[in-house]
């Protein structure tokens, strides 16, 4: 009932820019956070960054002053801009939300996945 899709990955040089963006469709009543994990192979996934509904950003200290995470409360889309990629930031990123289908501010909101895009920084 709930979809993330995501789009925006690619291959680019050391130094180079891209921009991922996710959206989230479905039956949706809010989504708290929305966010931004990488996975490598042979290691767990990690959370890059994350966004509250009121605009809180968290960052994981590789990519502080490098990403910009950003969302469209209006089209439930999360964007994640990175400047100045590093061949260590090569992965397949992951979009993450906690999202309420229905007005229930006594539960946990529900977390989803998107399917994933590969992100390859060559150097």
């Amino acid at each position: 009932q709930v979809q993330l899709v995501e789009s925006g990955g690619g291959l680019v040089q050391a130094g180079g820019s891209l921009r991922l963006s996710c959206a989230a469709s479905g039956r949706i009543y809010s989504i708290p956070t929305m966010g931004w994990h990488r996975q490598v192979p042979g290691k767990q996934r990690e959370l890059v960054a994350s966004i509250t509904v009121r605009g809180n950003t968290n960052y994981a200290h590789s990519v502080e002053g490098r990403f910009t995470i950003s969302r469209d409360n209006a089209k439930s889309t999360v964007y994640l801009q990175m400047n100045s990629l590093k061949p260590e930031d090569t992965g397949v990123y992951y979009c993450n939300a906690n999202i309420y289908q229905t007005y229930s501010p006594w539960d946990r909101p529900d977390g989803y996945w998107g399917q994933g895009t590969q992100v390859t920084v060559s150097s």
